[in-house]
């Protein structure tokens, strides 16, 4: 354990960047659950998600679901940029702030390889999974390490972000940099204002319009729209640095299997690549993520599958509580690559 922290660092040293830049003294934090069964093949890797953490995905499994810490291997990964991993508040002094360099989630799923290679002796994995960046990241894993992948499961994520995701996310980027604190990432004191209009332009996407027609918002407490804004308002002050955000927020941009030599950005051939057992779990309602877009990969994945779910959660069905229905759909469809 790192400290008195709950969970683990990998010192990867200085990591070289698709960018061409050089991460320097790279740190990925992640957190351990169960135990590497004898044959190896019991590995279950969870991504995180773009304002999750290792111990959001605690949400994911549980004992007697699918993905059961008596039964399998849980290796819990922290994004580049969640202020865990490294990120912008958490890096060698001379990439602080608005001096991070710009990391591809195919470099993030490179140091996890290593990771698991290196520190954790793993050469075989059953499932990646994960929800929203966590689920682009599955694919990543699919197409740099299909030697060792035999299923994915992305959830409301997709293979490449689509224009349509890239101009809602500028959106959210120019909401956070029209703070006169912002002063291009150099701000000595937090861009309040800007995390503020950050967090009320997203939660205009995160749920479906259903989702405010009829007052879902009432299910987790909130008496009015308004109550309900605050609180993703007071969520982003106290739990994240913007310069932290936006290093994840070029991430999710630029998000592409095919951006990387091995495929010369050319999708389809990236996507063909995937030998492993995949199942693409979309929500209909979902605005950003959409069914249509995970259709076009699925077409192209030869032993994917794509099942679409409805839940006026919109994109937040998989997050962790909110839609138990949903995580009972979920965990059918791990149990399903898990026992193939």
């Amino acid at each position: 354990m790192n400290g008195n922290s709950d969970y683990d660092v990998f010192h990867l040293g200085d990591v070289e960047l698709q960018s061409g830049e050089t991460l320097l003294d790279a740190k990925l934090a992640y957190k351990i659950h169960g135990r590497l069964n004898k044959d190896g093949n019991n590995v279950v890797v969870l991504p995180t998600f773009m304002t999750g953490t290792h111990r959001r995905n605690e949400g994911f499994f549980g004992a007697g679901r699918a993905i059961d810490p008596a039964k399998h291997f849980i290796v819990s990964i922290n994004l580049f940029g969640n202020g865990i991993s490294s990120s912008p508040t958490v890096a060698d002094p001379l990439q602080r702030g608005a001096r991070f360099p710009k990391i591809t989630l195919h470099d993030n799923v490179r140091c996890q390889r290593r990771l698991l290679a290196e520190v954790l002796g793993v050469n075989q994995v059953a499932l990646v999974a994960g929800w929203s960046m966590a689920g682009c990241q599955a694919y990543e894993w699919a197409t740099q390490c299909g030697d060792m992948v035999k299923a994915i499961a992305p959830i409301c994520a997709s293979a490449k972000t689509s224009p349509h995701n890239l101009v809602f996310l500028e959106g959210l980027k120019a909401a956070l940099c029209a703070d006169q604190e912002w002063n291009g990432g150099a701000y000595l004191s937090p861009p309040e204002s800007g995390l503020k209009a950050f967090a009320r332009v997203y939660a205009g996407w995160a749920y479906s319009q259903r989702f405010y027609r009829e007052g879902l918002y009432r299910k987790l407490g909130f008496d009015t729209i308004e109550d309900f804004l605050i609180s993703w308002e007071d969520d982003h002050l106290k739990n994240w640095d913007a310069n932290n955000l936006l290093a994840k927020l070029w991430s999710w941009q630029n998000a592409d299997i095919s951006a990387n030599a091995a495929f010369s950005g050319n999708f389809v051939h990236a996507l063909q690549s995937i030998a492993a057992r995949t199942i693409v779990i979309s929500c209909r309602q979902d605005l950003y993520f959409t069914p249509d877009d995970n259709a076009i990969e699925v077409d192209h994945i030869r032993n994917g599958e794509l099942r679409v779910y409805d839940s006026h959660w919109g994109h937040c069905a998989a997050s962790p509580g909110n839609d138990k229905v949903f995580e009972q759909y979920i965990d059918g469809c791990f149990a399903e690559l898990l026992n193939a």
